[in-house]
């Protein structure tokens, strides 16, 4: 079977898909792994390491023409669609709920596609679960972006001059970007609360020594692990109970969102020119419209005397680390799909069964063929 590895187009993203050691563990496996040229420099991975792991160099075109398989971790864009053939496989991270018109150009062009980021939250998918993996460092990334755009430091720091107050951090979701931005906060010096609709959240937030703002959930309850849409009721006492926080925060970091739908707002415009002057918002989930109302994707706005940076969970800026950990998720991943270097269907596993979207040109709905 011929994998192919795609180069990412994504502007701003520097990762990729298949690491050198991983296409040399594909390769062991006996898979005929194809790279794109280049497709890992921005990782700090040369063709040579490609080459010396035993894959082989191509076009983009020939890729697109000879793979069985091809793989990336961004959306196929349009024209890579159209140039899809039938019966071709597709994995990547879709986001299949946000993007339906492109479900049906695969459908149509007699493709199939695994949705990486469709991962069911259980057990057994851990480690092929690849947003835990990437939200993992989008978290400490996040803080670290924020201690860079900062006036002041984090740990409390008593000198001959006098004493200088240890600086606060809010994070809004405590899922894995958020856990591991408290963590890095803490580490820091910082003082650190936290808040999350999912009241479960509450003790691992305080395992790291935040402080959990409790706001009653009753009738808010996760879904498969991921928080859902808060109701108007639960938004208002949110903000409320928060507000005190937010004001006197330093930093906040937002990490909100829910599959297939816009970013919940969790901080109004009018929240911001509440804030202290100086202030800095990093808003993780910008790409799906944002957590901070005035946030704009990849770009830096001031508002009120706050400064709201725009970003994404795909923590690029650490591209090396995060193509690591996310070949290695794939790896696992075509593991469990395939024996013997070849698919398996087992449409009654739940994994497979929850990342196949699309099956030889046909759009699946609730685990089944539409």
């Amino acid at each position: 079977m011929i994998i192919g590895v795609l180069k990412e187009t994504q502007k701003g993203d520097n990762r990729v898909a298949i690491t050198p050691k991983i296409a040399q563990q594909l390769i062991e496996r006996g898979f005929d792994v194809r790279v794109q040229e280049d497709a890992g420099a921005n990782s700090s991975y040369k063709n040579s390491d490609y080459s010396k792991a035993g894959a082989s160099l191509r076009t983009k075109e020939d890729l697109i023409k000879n793979a069985d398989v091809l793989i990336k971790i961004n959306p196929f864009d349009n024209n890579e669609l159209e140039e899809l053939k039938k019966g071709q496989i597709i994995i990547a991270q879709l986001f299949h709920k946000s993007h339906p018109e492109d479900m049906k150009i695969i459908a149509k062009r007699g493709a199939t596609a695994f949705s990486m980021d469709a991962m069911p939250r259980i057990s057994r998918a851990q480690d092929m679960d690849v947003l835990s993996s990437q939200n993992n460092l989008a978290g400490y990334k996040a803080v670290i972006k924020g201690a860079y755009e900062m006036t002041k430091i984090f740990p409390l720091m008593m000198t001959a001059a006098g004493t200088i107050s240890p600086a606060r951090v809010l994070v809004y979701g405590v899922g894995v970007a958020g856990l591991q931005a408290i963590a890095t906060a803490k580490r820091l010096g910082a003082i650190v609360e936290a808040t999350d609709i999912r009241t479960e959240t509450k003790e691992q937030a305080e395992s790291l020594g935040a402080k959990f703002i409790m706001v009653d959930n009753s009738g808010e309850e996760s879904e498969g692990g991921y928080a859902k849409e808060a109701s108007e009721d639960y938004a208002k006492r949110q903000k409320e109970a928060v507000d005190k926080s937010l004001f006197k925060a330093d930093l906040v970091i937002t990490t909100a969102m829910i599959p297939g739908r816009r970013s919940p707002i969790l901080i109004t415009e009018e929240q911001v020119k509440n804030m202290q002057n100086g202030a800095v918002i990093i808003d993780l989930a910008a790409a799906q419209g944002g957590n901070c109302e005035p946030s704009v994707m990849n770009k830096t706005v001031i508002k009120h005397g706050v400064k709201i940076i725009g970003t994404t969970i795909a923590p690029e800026s650490v591209s090396t680390n995060a193509s690591d950990l996310y070949a290695k998720n794939t790896f696992n991943y075509l593991v469990h799909l395939t024996e013997g270097n070849q698919f398996k269907w087992d449409l009654e596993e739940q994994i497979t069964d929850e990342t196949l979207i699309i099956y030889n040109g046909e759009i699946r709905q609730n685990g089944k063929t539409a």
